[in-house]
């Protein structure tokens, strides 16, 4: 089968469009038929081994121990192994797999839900890892309530856009943070009001804001407890540019220190894509409160280009490789 494989850490150079056999089957495990897969931040992470701890988190010191790239995934089910009850050939599904940039991918039963029938695979595809973050970050974090004014910063990104969407769904008044580019993007999916960072300082606000979810990973914690009310509750849902060892997760481990000691309620948070969140989501697809956003699509020999340019910046929402 055709797939996106590395057997080094590195830039976008790594990546080989190549043959490899397809994946064995276990007793557990899903075989997907992928249509479409997903671009995040984690596949770049994945990629280039940063920061390093990740190697130490069992992916791999000096070589990634999984070749292919990709984790969000759309397709049919090929094959189940005797272990598993839930899904049969030909299902929909989506969810997240074990190398998703490649003609099949392995994934296990409880990473996987029926995929929501009013959308495209290219749109399941979209929906994963950024929605499942968002979810986390505005519903389990946040404990986002109807009312409450969010913030979210970054809400014209793969995450972005789905918190934006999850938190007026909950009830909340939201005020996006984004670059000019992306405003008119983040007010059609129902932002309240947009800040564009390149022309304001969303600190400086009167008016503090009951939650803050900071996705763009680049103010420090001081900066964004300003944009706090006195009891408010920063979740943050992603970091970069901290270098090679933490890599953005320095204001994480710094909020789990400080938080004990303030009256505001500072929260890292780690995400993660399981049965039950994924058909959460298909409740609010299916209801019309949240649609994925979908910049544009790259067939799977340019999955390389892909990840360049959602590093660079240019992603209005996601990016999505189709197989």
């Amino acid at each position: 089968m055709k797939a996106i494989v590395q057997d080094r850490y590195g830039t976008e150079d790594v990546l080989k469009f190549d043959d490899i056999e397809r994946p064995t089957v276990g007793d557990d495990d899903v075989l997907v038929q992928v249509r479409a897969a997903g671009v995040d931040q984690g596949v770049w992470h994945l990629m280039a081994g940063l920061p390093y701890p990740l190697r130490l988190a069992g992916f791999g010191v000096r070589r990634p121990k999984l070749r292919v790239r990709g984790r969000d995934v759309a397709g049919r089910v090929e094959a189940v192994g005797r272990n598993v009850t839930r899904l049969k050939p030909g299902d929909e599904v989506f969810g997240t797999s074990d190398g998703s940039f490649a003609e099949y991918a392995l994934s296990r039963a409880d990473r996987l839900a029926p995929k929501p029938a009013g959308l495209t695979f290219v749109q399941a595809a979209a929906v994963p890892t950024s929605a499942c973050t968002a979810l986390k970050g505005i519903r389990d974090a946040g404990r986002v309530k109807a009312g409450q004014n969010v913030l979210v910063i970054g809400a014209g990104g793969g995450v972005g856009t789905y918190a934006v969407q999850i938190a007026k769904a909950f009830g909340a008044r939201v005020t996006g943070v984004c670059g000019t580019t992306k405003a008119d993007l983040v007010r059609s999916i129902g932002a309240d009001d947009v800040i564009d960072y390149t022309r304001e300082d969303f600190a400086d606000r009167a008016h503090g804001f009951d939650v803050v979810l900071d996705i763009a990973g680049l103010r420090s914690l001081a900066v964004l407890r300003r944009a706090l009310t006195p009891r408010g509750t920063l979740v943050i849902a992603g970091g970069e540019g901290g270098g090679r060892w933490l890599d953005g997760t320095h204001r994480q481990i710094q909020a789990l220190v400080l938080s004990p000691f303030v009256r505001q309620d500072l929260r890292p948070l780690a995400s993660s894509e399981r049965t039950e969140d994924l058909e959460f989501l298909t409740g609010l697809v299916e209801s019309g409160k949240i649609t994925p956003v979908v910049d544009r699509t790259y067939p799977l020999n340019e999955a390389p280009e892909a990840i360049r340019h959602l590093r660079e910046g240019r992603a209005r929402g996601k990016f999505v490789v189709t197989v």
